[in-house]
């Protein structure tokens, strides 16, 4: 059985420092190797990921598997929300 998230290839971007990150929107990015949370400006974003880059996201057990479309992500922490007072 296989696992993953499937997350659309679009949202999954390499900054200009090497970091692989999943874009949230509104400038919040989701490192993808260490699964932290971090705030980005549109001009530290550099292209969007290549198949090498996900080959060694894969390797680091990041990433199950891939295709053109999709990219199926292991398990990450969960984005942070407001909770409702």
């Amino acid at each position: 059985m296989q696992s993953g998230t499937p997350i659309d290839r679009q949202w999954i971007s390499v900054l200009k420092d090497g970091r692989p990150v999943l874009d949230w929107g509104g400038d919040l990015v989701q490192d993808l190797l260490s699964g932290a949370f971090i705030t980005v400006e549109k001009s530290e974003f550099s292209h969007p990921v290549r198949d090498d880059e996900l080959d060694l996201l894969k390797r680091a057990g990041r990433v199950e598997r891939f295709d053109a479309r999709q990219v199926y992500v292991n398990a990450l922490p969960e984005r942070p929300q407001q909770t409702m007072e």
